[in-house]
């Protein structure tokens, strides 16, 4: 008979695994919410931190709990918990997809820039609540989901982001100051794709890989110069230290609710690719030996979501993908527990801002550009071979998405964008295709985009497999998404270009779909291999 116990010695090490990559999304969302959005310390500090850290004790407290009784349940005490926490592709995916738009639409339309933040977190709020309940209700139907959408359209859906808004960024910032980020980045690589081994000397004390990746980045930022000791600075970090309790927003819930609408295209995907890779996690830990009941799981993972939500945050959690390392590096119960007390501590006392101060972002930008890495290779890695083109095409929309945001954004940069100087089509587009950057493109799939890679992903899996009917069924649901405006169709605005809704808004990315339909039918009904496929069905 053997009891499961609530901390063991190797938890630590877990937990430095598991804090480390919490803290470094928590920090980048300090990081994006401040540079990016411009939101204020009361509303990054007083609202958003405290609502992320009651999301992240919910998770981790459940499952924590799970993993005891089932250890009780089974008389077994290597039971490792299900890692937990905030949704690296949601975070970004949110941030530049959702909130940054809304944001320029507002200052396009003259409102005032505390006025047009409020708006994008109100945005947020209600993209998270949708992602929460997708969560919640996926829970009943993802076995159906997975049924229906190949495995390539899902991961390659995940990989286009993960290269190109979070690799990509950080790949560039890590080269932007290659004193602090190279060597961090080394740190990584050999840690998780060398598997070396850190320890100090004499005492032979093992240390995480993440955590030195930190430390050393720390220490050259500080070196080198890129972080100044500023009292100024240091006073707007000690600013926010005190007690933030989380508090009921749901009237940001109702206020911007027609979100659910104009961003249904990004939220709707999100929320899908969410649920159907929480089961693929709980997959993966059965696989380890530790088997867990997945409807629960699945339902706790939208609460935990909604939760964050209605107190305010603009971020989704999830499980976590990688329960067989932490269960071979020994953590069981009590890694989990701890994250969720420590990250919690960190949020309601308002000390990330200290932290934040202490330990620039660059220091800790090589972890989460290893997660955009490791994202990408599962898209390969979790297919069969022959589907690596669907994966490929899948990541193309990501990509363009990416592509449009920088050229926006150097458009603003260079002053455009402006009640005095707007966005004007008739000269930007010429000069661009006049470089032979065909923008509009670009600018299509980007609304939509997580549509679009599925759709264009599954189909290339279908016709890799001479499924052509199948294929034809993906180009329809491009057809009718493109007619209602949810995929492709957008309109100019001062400063951005935006999803534009309605009834035929995109006829002729409907008709092209329909074209594209009607052409894979007839290959299903004249090849003979098509037809072999439909007598099997």
């Amino acid at each position: 008979m053997k009891s499961p116990r609530w901390f063991v010695r190797e938890d630590l090490d877990g937990f430095f695994g598991l804090a480390i990559n919490n803290l470094v999304q928590i920090l980048v969302i300090v990081s994006l919410c401040q540079g990016v959005l411009q939101f204020s310390n009361n509303l990054i500090y007083g609202t958003i931190l405290p609502s992320i850290a009651l999301s992240l004790i919910v998770g981790n407290f459940y499952y924590s709990w799970l993993a005891y009784q089932q250890g009780k349940k089974e008389n077994r005490d290597d039971f490792t918990a299900i890692p937990y926490g905030i949704n690296t592709i949601s975070l970004f995916a949110y941030v530049f997809l959702v909130m940054l738009p809304v944001k320029l639409d507002g200052l396009g339309k003259g409102m005032s820039p505390e006025s047009a933040s409020e708006l994008a977190w109100q945005a947020g709020v209600v993209a998270c609540f949708g992602s929460g309940i997708i969560e919640l209700l996926g829970a009943f139907i993802v076995d159906k989901l997975k049924d229906l959408t190949p495995r390539a359209a899902l991961l390659s859906t995940l990989s286009g982001i993960a290269l190109s808004f979070i690799s990509l960024g950080f790949f560039l910032r890590t080269y932007a100051h290659p004193l602090v980020g190279i060597v961090p980045f080394g740190v990584i690589l050999l840690t998780y794709f060398g598997e070396v081994k850190f320890k100090i000397p004499v005492i032979n004390l093992e240390i995480p890989g993440g955590l030195l990746a930190i430390f050393l980045g720390t220490v050259l930022a500080w070196l080198t110069g890129l972080n100044t000791w500023d009292t100024n600075q240091l006073s707007t970090a000690l600013e926010p230290v005190s007690l933030h309790l989380p508090r009921f927003t749901i009237g940001a819930l109702w206020q911007e609710k027609e979100v659910l609408i104009s961003y249904f295209s990004i939220i709707l995907p999100m929320g899908l690719v969410n649920v159907v890779g929480s089961l693929q996690n709980l997959e993966s830990a059965e696989a380890a030996g530790d088997k867990y009941p997945s409807i629960p799981c699945m339902v706790v993972d939208g609460v935990g979501t909604i939760v964050a939500a209605i107190f305010g945050s603009c971020f989704p959690t999830t499980i976590y993908i990688g329960h067989p390392g932490w269960k071979e590096m020994g953590a069981r119960v009590g890694y989990s527990w701890l994250n969720a007390v420590i990250m919690a501590f960190l949020c309601v006392s308002g000390t990330v801002g200290l932290l934040s101060f202490l330990v620039p972002i660059d220091s800790g930008m090589a972890i989460v550009l290893w997660i955009g890495i490791v994202i990408v290779v599962q898209s390969f890695n979790s297919t069969p071979k022959f589907h690596a083109p669907a994966v490929v095409i899948g990541m193309l929309p990501g990509i363009a998405g990416w592509g449009a945001l920088i050229a926006k954004n150097a458009l603003r940069a260079a002053g455009l964008g402006t009640p005095d100087m707007p966005f004007l089509p008739d000269i930007l587009i010429p000069a661009f295709e006049g470089s032979d950057l065909y923008i509009t493109g670009a600018f299509a799939l980007e609304q939509g985009l997580i549509f679009s890679a599925m759709i264009l992903s599954a189909m290339t899996v279908h016709i890799i497999e001479k499924d052509f009917g199948k294929a034809g069924l993906w180009a329809l649901s491009g057809c009718f998404l493109s007619w209602l405006g949810l995929l492709h169709s957008f309109k100019w605005t001062i400063a951005d270009t935006v999803l534009d809704l309605g009834w035929g808004k995109g006829g002729s990315f409907a008709l092209s779909y329909l074209f594209l339909a009607l052409l894979l039918f007839w290959a299903q009904f004249n090849s003979g291999v098509g037809r072999e496929n439909l007598e099997k069905k």
